[in-house]
This record gives C-alpha cells, sequence and structure tokens, in this order.
C-alpha cells in the first residue's frame, strides 16, 4: 500500500471544511502541500495550521473558475517541488432554487466552480502526471451526484457531472499509473449550507435558518473524519468513495427503487 511520505500534494478549497481537513492530514503523514482557496483569509487561517508540520507548504489564492490561473499554478507547483503526486480538487458551492426560477447567472456561477474548476484542476495537473507515469486525481462530488432532491437542480447537475466525467477519465487511464476518484460525501459539518445562495427552495414557510438548522441535525460527519476516509481511500486506489452512513444507505435506496427513492428521501428529510 503506497504511503504519502515525501509525496506533493495540490488542493483546492483548502480555506475550509475538507479541503483544509485533506491538507492537515496529508501534513500530518508527511505529504508536501500546496493549499489553494478564493478566500484569503481561511487560506491564511489554513496555513497557520499547518506551521507545526514538519513538511513544505505553498500558498495560493485562487479563483478555480480561472483556467489559466489553474494551469498557471499546476505547472508553478512542479516547478517549486520538482513534481506532483495528487490533486485533490474540492472547491465548490451550493445553490438552492428550482429550475423555473434559477437564473442563468446563478446557474452559470455554480457550474463554473463545481464543474468547471474540476475540470480545470483535472486537465492542468494531468500531463505532469503522464511525464512522470503515476499521480492520482481526486474529485470531490457529492451523495447529490447519486441522488436528485428537489431544489437542488443545478448542484444535482454539477456533482452528477463530476461522477461521470472522473468515471470517464479513470476508464480512459487504465494501465497507465494514473488514478482518478471521485468522492461522494453525506452530510459533512462544513459551511456549505450556510455559504450556499438561497433562492428559491420551494417552499414560502422555509428559511436559510430553517434549512442550515436541519442540516446541522443531519450532518453526522466531520471534516476530519471524511479526509480520513478519503486519504485511505486514495492509498487503496478506490474509484468512488461513500462518505457517511447516510451517503452508504441512500446508495443503496437508489439502486434498488431508481424511480421511487424520491418518495423515500422526502419522507426522510421530513
Amino acid at each position: 500500500m503506497m504511503t504519502f511520505e515525501g509525496k506533493v500534494a495540490a488542493i483546492t478549497g483548502a480555506g475550509s471544511g475538507i479541503g483544509r481537513a485533506l491538507a492537515l492530514g496529508l501534513a500530518s503523514k508527511g505529504c508536501s502541500v500546496c493549499v489553494s482557496d478564493i478566500n484569503e483569509a481561511e487560506l491564511a487561517e489554513t496555513v497557520a495550521l499547518l506551521a507545526p508540520y514538519n513538511v513544505k507548504v505553498r500558498s495560493d489564492p485562487l479563483d478555480v473558475t480561472d483556467r489559466n490561473a489553474v494551469e498557471s499554478l499546476a505547472a508553478s507547483v512542479v516547478d517549486q517541488f520538482g513534481k506532483v503526486d495528487f490533486v485533490f480538487n474540492n472547491a465548490g458551492v451550493a445553490l438552492i432554487d428550482r429550475v423555473e426560477t434559477v437564473s442563468y447567472d446563478d446557474f452559470e456561477w455554480l457550474m463554473n466552480i463545481n464543474f468547471w474548476g474540476m475540470v480545470y484542476g483535472s486537465k492542468a495537473f494531468l500531463p505532469y502526471f503522464q511525464q512522470q507515469g503515476q499521480g492520482r486525481i481526486i474529485n470531490v462530488s457529492s451523495l447529490f451526484g447519486l441522488v436528485a432532491v428537489p431544489g437542488q437542480s443545478a448542484y444535482n447537475a454539477s456533482k452528477f457531472a463530476i461522477r461521470g466525467f472522473t468515471d470517464a477519465m479513470g476508464q480512459e487511464l487504465k494501465g497507465t499509473g494514473i488514478y482518478a476518484t471521485s468522492v461522494h460525501p453525506g452530510g459533512i459539518k462544513t459551511n456549505i449550507v450556510k455559504n450556499a445562495r438561497f433562492i428559491n427552495p420551494g417552499s414560502k414557510h422555509i428559511q436559510k435558518s430553517d434549512m442550515e438548522t436541519r442540516f446541522a441535525k443531519m450532518a453526522r460527519t466531520t471534516a476530519d473524519q471524511a479526509a480520513d476516509v478519503i486519504l485511505k481511500a486514495v492509498t487503496r486506489k478506490k474509484k468512488r468513495v461513500l462518505i457517511g452512513g447516510d451517503a452508504r444507505f441512500l446508495d443503496v435506496v437508489q439502486r434498488l427503487m431508481p424511480e421511487k427513492y424520491p418518495e423515500f428521501l422526502s419522507f426522510v428529510l421530513k
């Protein structure tokens, strides 16, 4: 089984949540890290938390929707460290709105970050992995890349797209020494709902604060626990990772009831 000692990893969305937990988990295992995030204040907090570890740390403010910036980052990481072994495309946002009311601007905002940011990250680092003959591309999707829910059409679209892109890429890379993994977290204790754009949940009686409270009750997995599951899966070259009992359970439900699982899911959410 491979280890992280002496390796180099790039992580987007590392200012908080799973991204920060991945950075700390990798550093604790002797892996140098390049952490990036659009939120410079949160990114600085992550860098401060990495200080006790005896590894090299690089920090870059990054907008993952800027393809040139992502490509420049990949080249700069390899130039500085001499190699790169992992890229964790983790940056993501949420949007609560329905199909009939979601604006094209909001839809594109979400897709540019969640989907295109992941595509840019994958394609930017892939040539270096190919030159090395080894590497890992880890793309963070969601439980909502396995099941669909009302009010999350844009988010579902982005996360299903990540799953499809990553699965196809993994098949294309078979036998090259490069592996692609899609990650599907269930409810993780992060700020994703708090920071989401809340437009139209479909009910006038549901407020953003209600959804935050509901999510807090349902999210039983910590970011640290999620990162630990992801890193173990990477060492085992797993193609798909389900995080949390909710993700594993609902994955089974949607396989058994592909047409009727929305009714079951609606009952659970209520």
